[in-house]
C-alpha cells in the first residue's frame, strides 16, 4: 500500500465530512430500538446490504423489492478471479421472488413507502412497502439458526382492493458458477402438494458440486392450495409461480423455504439438497420460526447492556449479532474480515480471527470460538509443510488461509511469506481457549500439539546473535506499512508470549518444554527511541503507521505491564495514525488502554473514532476503513467489543480464567452490564458514579 500523509486542512475537512454523514446516518437509522437497525430513507446508489446469516448461510440485503444482492455459503472455495488462490463462491440465489398485481410486476418504480429493517434479535430482515393503492406487502427472510443449510422467505400481502396476485420464485446460478442444471419436481403427499425447484452447478474449476432446492409453504390446507407453475427462463435461471385473488382487507400470506449446499459439507448435495427443503416444508412455517427464535434466545443470553447511550447500544449490539450470525458452533470453520457479508478478502482467514475477532467470541461464547482454534488445529500439518518449506522446525502459519491450510496470499502481496506474527497469534488463541474454559483435555490433545510446534517455530527462526539479541529479523510488522523490517515490536513480543505460553502448558501437563525454548524467550530483544517510548522496529523514524502495532505489547499480548510506559507509547503512536486508510481496529486499541488507565475522555473519543467514521448508510454497517466501502467488517467489530468488554467492562483472561481489572466508562454512560461470560455464564457490571 501507498503511504500517504494527509495535511492539517485535508484532515479538517475529512472530519467535517465524515461528520455530515454521521449525522446523515442518525437521521436514516432509529437509535432508540436497541434491537433494530431501521431504514425508511433508502437510496440505491448508496447503498450498503446488511445480512441476515446462521454461521453457514449469509443472505445480503438489496434495496429492490423481492431480490437480494447475493447468497454466500461458508466452505465453499475454488481457484477463480484474483491473485492465483483460492476464492470464495456464491451460491445460488434462491431467495430472489417476484410478485405481480393485477398482472403489473412490482418492482422499485411502482412502490412507495419503502423500508427495511434487521431485526438483531431474532436475525429477520423485513421489507415493507405499498403497491400503488391496491396493496400493502411486507417480506422478512431468515437464514434459519437451527437448520444450517436452510432458509425462509415470510411474504404478506394486504389488499385495499379485491386483486388478483402472482407470486414467483427465481432460483439463479452466479455467473462464476458452470455445467448448470436445472430440476423440477412434484410430490404428492395426503395432506400437501410439495413443488421443488432444484438447481446444480459445478464450481469454477469443476472441484465443487453446489446445489439448492426450495418450495413454496401456503397458508391453505390442502385441496385449497394454489396450483404451482414451472417456467424456464435460461440455462442459469429457472422459476415457479402461483396465482390467487385476495379480497379487499383481507391479509394472504405464503412462504417460501429453501436450502443450499456443496460438496464440501455433503458427499450427495444434490439430494441432500432437497431433503432438507423438504424437511422445512413439512415442519411448516411456524415450528421453523419458532426453533429459530429459541436458538437466538440461546445466543442473546451473553449479552452488552449499556446504560445511557441509546445508540452505542444499539451499535454494539450490531456488532455483536453479526460476529453471532457469522459462526456456529460444531463447523470447524474460522471467519473472513468480511464474514458472510460477501465476497471480500477472497473469504480467507487471517490474524483478523486469531486476535480481534476470537477474543470476543471467547468471553461470550467459548462454544462459538473453539471452531476458531479447531479450524488451525486442524491445519497444522500444512502449517508444518510450511515451516519446512522456509528451512524451519515446528509450524508456521499461512498469513492467509482457507479450505486446505496452506498459503493462500497472491503472490504480489508481501504478508504471505513475512508477516510470521500469524502464527504466534494462532497459539495465543489456542492458549487463550485453555485460559478461559480450563479444557486440560483439550489443551493436551489439541492445544499443546499447536503451543508446541509454534515454539519450536520461533526457536528455530531467530537469528542468535548474543545475549539479548535473538533477533526476529526481515518481517512484515503488524503495521503493515512496515515492510522487511527487523525486530518488529509486536512480531518479537508475540513470539516472546508464544514460547512462554507453551511453557506454560507443559508445565499444566506434565511435558517436557523445548530445551531452547525460555533461553530464546528470554533474549528477544523490544527496542527502545531515545525518549523511552517502545520502538516499533530496528529502523522506525516516527513515521505514520497504518494499524496498532506497539500498543498491543501492553493489551493483549501484556509484555508491558507498567502504566507510565504504557501511556507513554499510547500518547506517541495515537498521533501517528493518519485520519484515512487505518483500520478500525487502531483506535479500538487506544480506547481499551486509555479506559484502564482511568482517562474516561480519551477513551471515549476513540471509541467513538474507532467505528463512527466507517459506517455506511442506511444501517450503520461498518467498513474496514474511514469512507471505505467494503462492508461488514467483522473484524472491527470483533476490536471494537474487545474496546467495550476488555477495556470499559475490565474483564481480562488470565491463567485462573476470566477477571476484572479496575477501568471506566465513559462519562456518559451510566452502566455497563455484560451478561452470559465464560464457561460459567456470569455478569459483570459497572458503575459510573
Amino acid at each position: 500500500m501507498e503511504k500517504k500523509f494527509v495535511s492539517k486542512r485535508s484532515k479538517h475537512l475529512c472530519r467535517v465530512a465524515h461528520m455530515v454523514c454521521f449525522f446523515l446516518l442518525c437521521k436514516e437509522v432509529t437509535a432508540q430500538d436497541k434491537w433494530k437497525a431501521e431504514a425508511q430513507k433508502i437510496d440505491p446508489s448508496a447503498y450498503y446490504g446488511i445480512t441476515a446469516a446462521n454461521g453457514m448461510i449469509g443472505i445480503v440485503s438489496s434495496p429492490e423489492p423481492f431480490k437480494v444482492k447475493d447468497v454466500v455459503l461458508a466452505g465453499a472455495f475454488d481457484l477463480y478471479g484474483r491473485g492465483r488462490v483460492s476464492n470464495f463462491l456464491k451460491s445460488f440465489n434462491l431467495l430472489n421472488m417476484y410478485l405481480e398485481v393485477d398482472g403489473k410486476r412490482v418492482d422499485a418504480k411502482s412502490v412507495t413507502n419503502f423500508q427495511q429493517s434487521l431485526d438483531m434479535r431474532y436475525a429477520g430482515f423485513t421489507t415493507s412497502f405499498d403497491v400503488t393503492d391496491k396493496a400493502f406487502v411486507k417480506t422478512t427472510y431468515y437464514a434459519l439458526r437451527h437448520l444450517p443449510f436452510t432458509v425462509l422467505m415470510d411474504v404478506e400481502v394486504t389488499a385495499k382492493k379485491d386483486i388478483t396476485i402472482t407470486g414467483a420464485s427465481l432460483m439463479e446460478a452466479p455467473d462464476a458458477l458452470r455445467d448448470v442444471q436445472n430440476y423440477y419436481n412434484e410430490i404428492d403427499r395426503p395432506h400437501t402438494s410439495i413443488s421443488l425447484l432444484t438447481s446444480s452447478a459445478r464450481s469454477p474449476t469443476g472441484k465443487l458440486l453446489m446445489c439448492a432446492s426450495n418450495t413454496f409453504l401456503f397458508a391453505e390446507p390442502h385441496g385449497r392450495e394454489p396450483k404451482v407453475i414451472h417456467e424456464m427462463w435460461d440455462n442459469n435461471m429457472h422459476g415457479m409461480k402461483f396465482s390467487r385473488t385476495v379480497k379487499a382487507g383481507e391479509t394472504y400470506r405464503y412462504s417460501l423455504a429453501g436450502s443450499s449446499i456443496t460438496s464440501a459439507q455433503h458427499n450427495d448435495p444434490l439430494n441432500e439438497a432437497e431433503r432438507m427443503t423438504l424437511y422445512a416444508k413439512l415442519e411448516g412455517r411456524d415450528r421453523l420460526i419458532s426453533f429459530h427464535n429459541k436458538a437466538w434466545d440461546e445466543l442473546w443470553k451473553s449479552d452488552i447492556v449499556i446504560d445511557g447511550d441509546a445508540q452505542a447500544q444499539q451499535d454494539v449490539h450490531s456488532m455483536m449479532y453479526h460476529l453471532y450470525a457469522f459462526i456456529r458452533e460444531g463447523t470447524g470453520y474460522s471467519l473472513s474480515p468480511m464474514g458472510l457479508s460477501g465476497l471480500g478478502y477472497n473469504g480467507h482467514v487471517f490474524w483478523d480471527a486469531d486476535l480481534w475477532m476470537f477474543p470476543a467470541l471467547l468471553v461470550l461464547h467459548p462454544e462459538l470460538a473453539r471452531n476458531m482454534v479447531e479450524y488451525r488445529y486442524e491445519r497444522l500439518e500444512a502449517a508444518r509443510r510450511n515451516a519446512f518449506a522456509h528451512g524451519l522446525r515446528g509450524a508456521m502459519f499461512p498469513w492467509e488461509s482457507a479450505e486446505s491450510g496452506e498459503e493462500e496470499t497472491p503472490v504480489w502481496a508481501l504478508s504471505g511469506p513475512f508477516e510470521h506474527h500469524i502464527t504466534a497469534d494462532v497459539a495465543l488463541a489456542a492458549w487463550n481457549y485453555y485460559q478461559v474454559t480450563q479444557d486440560r483435555k483439550w489443551l493436551k490433545e489439541k492445544g499443546w500439539l499447536i503451543l508446541s510446534a509454534t515454539a519450536d517455530f520461533w526457536s528455530s527462526r531467530v537469528e542468535r546473535n548474543g545475549p539479548g539479541k535473538y533477533e526476529i529479523k526481515n518481517v512484515v510488522a503488524a503495521d503493515e506499512w512496515a515492510e522487511n523490517v527487523d525486530n518488529n515490536a509486536f512480531t518479537n513480543a508475540a513470539a516472546k508470549a508464544n514460547l512462554y505460553a507453551a511453557i506454560e502448558a507443559a508445565k499444566i501437563l506434565g511435558e517436557t518444554p523445548g530445551a531452547d525454548w525460555k533461553n530464546v524467550a528470554d533474549n528477544i530483544p523490544i527496542l527502545k527511541l531515545g525518549n523511552g517510548v517502545t520502538k516499533e522496529h530496528a529502523t522506525y523514524n516516527g513515521e505514520g503507521i497504518k494499524q496498532a502495532d506497539v500498543n498491543l505489547l501492553a493489551y493483549p499480548l501484556k509484555e508491558i505491564t507498567d502504566a507510565g510506559q504504557i501511556k507513554k507509547d499510547l500518547d506517541y503512536y495515537s498521533t501517528r495514525v493518519p485520519n484515512e486508510g487505518t483500520p478500525a481496529m487502531t483506535q479500538a486499541i487506544f480506547s481499551l488502554l486509555y479506559a484502564r488507565l482511568g482517562n474516561a475522555e480519551k477513551a471515549a473519543r476513540f471509541f467513538k473514532d474507532a467505528y463512527e467514521p466507517n459506517l455506511n448508510p442506511p444501517f450503520r454497517v461498518i467498513a474496514e476503513t474511514k469512507g471505505g466501502t467494503n462492508p461488514y467488517f467483522a473484524t472491527g467489530a470483533g476490536g471494537i467489543l474487545q474496546c467495550v468488554m476488555m477495556g470499559f467492562g475490565g474483564l481480562d483472561i488470565t491463567p485462573g480464567g476470566i477477571k476484572q481489572v479496575p477501568s471506566v466508562l465513559p462519562k456518559n454512560w451510566k452502566s455497563l452490564t455484560m451478561t452470559g461470560i465464560g464457561v460459567e455464564k456470569k455478569t459483570y457490571k459497572v458503575s459510573n458514579k
